[in-house]
């Protein structure tokens, strides 16, 4: 999966469409050497969108078609937005954070509710390039909501770091996407300080 956003950073994939919201979220840079932001040119982005929404297609487990989603310069700009609120929608401290957060308006297309033989209803996107994106992206935000996974979606509190992760933990304590490496190096930069801080003699 050489389109993989989240691939580069060594995280698991959220299950089932959910992890369209995580990789979007991680074609930010990060990670050490620092990875390149994805949504920075055309020729970046245009294949790890090929790549996500084929793979999102064979996810969602309706029988979705494959879809190509061609982009044009100005949908990097709106697709760079819609990753800004939802990383600061996660990474909120509390509930009046998270509600601020939310509070702008993201150009999204309608979705289509479609109800099929087995009674089960589906969100389908609308629209093209960057509001087809953010009309799939916010319909699997609302799926994950309504399956009580939602919180499950979190972002790495190592500063550095700041990637996206579905935390796989029974009681859902992750905080970091990598304890061995961001944990580590946090709680170790915490107690050099506390050391630092401590009066001498």
């Amino acid at each position: 999966m050489a389109w993989s956003a989240s691939e580069r950073y060594e995280v698991r994939p959220a299950p089932g469409g959910l992890f369209l919201v995580q990789e979007l979220l991680n074609t930010s840079p990060g990670g050490r050497p620092r990875m390149p932001d994805l949504l920075d040119t055309l020729a970046s982005a245009q294949p790890w969108l090929d790549g996500v929404m084929d793979a999102w297609a064979k996810a969602s487990g309706r029988g979705r078609e494959r879809e190509r989603v061609a982009l044009i310069d100005g949908d990097l700009d709106e697709l760079k937005r819609l990753r800004t609120r939802l990383r600061q929608a996660l990474s909120a401290a509390g509930p009046e954070a998270a509600a601020g957060a939310g509070d702008a308006l993201l150009a999204a297309e309608a979705v289509t509710l479609r109800l099929a033989a087995d009674a089960t209803v589906s969100v389908e996107p609308r629209g093209d390039g960057a509001r087809r994106v953010t009309s799939a992206v916010l319909a699997e935000c609302l799926v994950a909501q309504t399956r009580g996974v939602w919180p499950r979606l979190k972002i790495c509190r190592y500063d550095r770091c700041a990637v996206a992760f579905y935390d796989h933990s029974r009681n859902s304590s992750a905080v970091w996407h990598d304890a061995r490496v961001c944990g580590n190096t946090v709680n170790l930069r915490a107690s050099r300080e506390r050391r630092r801080a401590r009066p001498q003699g």
